[in-house]
């Protein structure tokens, strides 16, 4: 018998016997289901964490040296926050040394940030993220105005008071004004506002846009770092991502030197990348992953028993059909290869099903919640191969069955 013909033959059975079938394909549909459901919001979280939360604080090309991480996911020990805080801060004096061992073609910027109060004439007081920096800071984070201007050089090199707000700070502090040229009071003094930026969006319902910078220079840092020549990190740039670990270590080599570590000795500050900061997520997201594959499958087991004993029932019924065909000529694969494709026909159909399903309830947690959801490829694929391989799996024996019927005893059979 013929591949294509077994198939037109499973689903004319199919089509038969539409209720069955529908029962036989539902424990695979189900599973699958789940299964393309589970792992859409595993990696739409991957998704989530790399491009919205992670890809927008650290720059594409870039590290930051910190003396420790700006981004913690999971749970962080009481020693290791012990052993944060007994590091040396990075210090204006650093950087110098830093650029000096930096590719000529390198962006670079030095920065201190914190949460501090804004205050306008024309609105409530916020909190905002406050960044005061030198630098190509803007450029490395590739942002620019919707109004007004940025910072000239001139700005930054003599610390002026001025300052870039964002968007949503804009709208709160000059509810139905024009933000620029006007004043806003940062720990007691008046800054001009030159610019508001570009929308930076958010993340877990977090925004990104309550933002100020400020030149490094002007008084606003004394908040953010009373430390003497203090600074929170700098954050390099490089060309492409190949010049990335050479730069790291060309810094690693300056910082250990001016901090004196031995050999032996852990590095004492961080260089801080995409990767670093996802590495925890990267670990708790295969788990996940393995998760959603192996909780789905107790309920493809279920539908593999499932076609396993409806199958047997069909073999029980069609004896008559199995011993005309083997009187007719057909061999025992014929009627082997008939069964396990009717099996596997009901189960990649169940499975099909179940990818439509599971993709539709990912667009629904996707439109109705905050939950980001992706639905992978490789899960659709995944999907079909499971569904064909519980049909082939639980269609063995039920097919092995009929092909070993004698056919004089199966003509006999009412």
């Amino acid at each position: 018998m013929k591949f294509f013909e077994a198939v037109r033959l499973a689903f004319h059975t199919i089509r038969v016997q539409k209720l069955k079938s529908f029962f036989t394909a539902l424990g695979v549909c189900i599973g699958v289901m789940f299964l393309i459901t589970v792992v859409s919001i595993v990696e739409g979280m991957g998704k989530y964490m790399e491009n919205e939360l992670v890809g927008k604080l650290i720059a594409i090309n870039s590290f930051e040296l910190r003396h420790r991480p700006s981004i913690n996911v999971g749970d962080v020990s009481r020693e290791t926050w012990l052993e944060y805080n007994r590091r040396p801060r990075i210090l204006e004096s650093d950087v110098e040394p830093v650029v000096a061992a930096l590719p000529t073609d390198a962006l670079w910027a030095m920065y201190s940030n914190g949460s501090i109060q804004v205050e306008s004439s024309f609105g409530k007081p916020r909190s905002a993220q406050v960044t005061a920096f030198d630098g190509q800071y803007l450029e490395i984070k590739k942002l620019g105005v919707t109004s007004g201007r940025s910072f000239s050089q001139v700005d930054i090199s003599t610390g002026t008071s001025v300052v870039v707000i964002g968007p949503d700070l804009a709208k709160r502090l000059f509810p139905d004004l024009n933000a620029v040229d006007r004043q806003v009071k940062i720990g007691g003094r008046y800054y001009t506002v030159i610019g508001v930026g570009e929308s930076l969006g958010s993340a877990f319902g977090m925004s990104f846009d309550n933002y100020v910078y400020a030149p490094f220079r002007s008084p606003v840092h004394r908040l953010l770092n009373p430390g003497a020549h203090q600074i929170d990190g700098m954050i390099v740039q490089v060309a492409t991502a190949e010049a990335l670990p050479d730069a790291q270590e060309a810094v690693r080599g300056v910082m250990r030197a001016r901090h004196q570590l031995r050999p032996a000795q852990k590095d004492n500050f961080v260089l801080e990348t995409s990767d670093t900061a996802l590495e925890f997520w990267n670990k708790i997201k295969s788990y996940l992953v393995l998760a959603g594959i192996a909780l789905p499958a107790i309920g493809l087991v279920v539908g593999a028993i499932v076609i396993m004993n409806i199958m047997l029932v069909a073999v029980a019924e069609r004896t008559h059909e199995i011993g005309i065909r083997k009187a007719l000529g057909a061999k025992r694969r014929d009627i082997l290869l008939q069964f396990m494709i009717e099996a596997s026909t009901l189960s990649t159909f169940g499975a099909a099903m179940g990818i439509a399903l599971g993709a539709l309830g990912a667009y629904a947690i996707r439109t109705l919640t905050p939950m980001p959801t992706y639905v992978a490829p490789w899960s659709i694929v995944v999907g079909v191969l499971i569904g064909a391989g519980v049909g082939i799996i639980s269609g063995v024996y039920p097919a092995s069955r009929a092909s070993l019927l004698d056919p004089v005893t199966a003509l006999r059979q009412e």
